[in-house]
C-alpha cells in the first residue's frame, strides 16, 4: 500500500510527530477551548491555526534542507549529505516557536 513512498525512519518519526500533535491538540481543545490571540504573526490565531501554520513551515525547512543538502555538503566539503535528523530538529523548533509565540 506504501510502497510508493520511501518510509525510512525519519519519514516514519515525522509523520508519527505530525499524528500524536493532531491527538494532542483534539484532546486539549475539548479539554480547553481555544481562544484568538496575537502573537508575533500579523494576524490573531487559535491554537489550531498556529499548528497549521507551523506543518507548514516545518514542511518547507524540511525540503529546502532536502533539496540544498547537495550544495551543502559541495559548501563545507563533507563527504557525505548532512543528515536529515538535522531538518527534523530545526522544523520541530520552528514548529515549537510558532506553537508559543506566533
Amino acid at each position: 500500500m506504501f510502497d510508493w513512498m520511501a518510509w525510512t525512519l525519519p519519514v516514519a518519526v515525522f509523520f508519527g510527530c505530525i499524528v500524536a500533535m493532531l491527538i494532542g491538540m483534539t484532546v486539549w481543545e475539548i479539554k480547553s477551548p481555544t481562544v484568538m490571540r496575537k502573537g508575533f504573526l500579523p494576524i490573531a490565531t487559535t491554537r489550531g491555526d498556529r499548528l497549521f501554520i507551523g506543518l507548514l513551515s516545518a514542511a518547507y525547512v524540511n525540503l529546502l534542507f532536502v533539496a540544498s543538502s547537495e550544495k551543502l555538503m559541495e559548501w563545507l566539503k563533507l563527504d557525505e549529505e548532512p543528515s536529515v535528523w538535522i531538518s527534523f530538529v530545526v522544523s520541530m523548533a520552528l514548529l515549537a516557536l510558532v506553537m508559543r509565540k506566533g
